[in-house]
């Protein structure tokens, strides 16, 4: 069996989150070719590793987060990590940890219709601790 978002459990700063609808990470390196004689690389180096990560909640779970600021801006409370836990029926348990997160937005968007508010979120993040075997 593949995973399913059912799978899929998130705590923000030890806290689980049932209000999230979506969550995306990732690392970048910069991973570039040496050349010398000949016109094929010769070798490689490697970089920098820069992460990014979205998140999305309903607006009720963003204003309960809102409430830990001091100010009420999410993007003035401190770093935080935030735990992705695979737990599919196989058992076997894989967890990733986005390290060091801060809020980069905070937005509302309503148009007429709607019956739920799903904001997107943009997070800085020092790095991403992946699962293990």
């Amino acid at each position: 069996k593949l995973y399913d978002w059912a799978d899929v459990a998130c705590g923000i700063a030890g806290v689980p989150v049932t209000g999230i609808t979506g969550i995306e990470y990732k690392d970048d390196q910069e991973i570039k070719n040496n050349y010398g004689a000949g016109r094929y690389p010769v070798g490689y180096t490697k970089g920098r590793i820069a992460a990014s990560a979205k998140i999305s909640l309903y607006q009720e779970e963003i204003e309960a987060i809102q409430r830990q600021s001091p100010n009420g801006r999410i993007q003035d409370i401190a770093p935080f990590d935030i735990i992705v836990t695979y737990m599919p029926d196989s058992g076997i348990v894989k967890t990733d940890k986005l390290r060091n997160c801060q809020f980069k937005t905070n937005s509302r968007s309503w148009k007429e219709g709607d019956q739920w508010q799903i904001v997107d979120l943009d997070l800085n993040l020092s790095h991403i601790d992946w699962a293990k075997k």
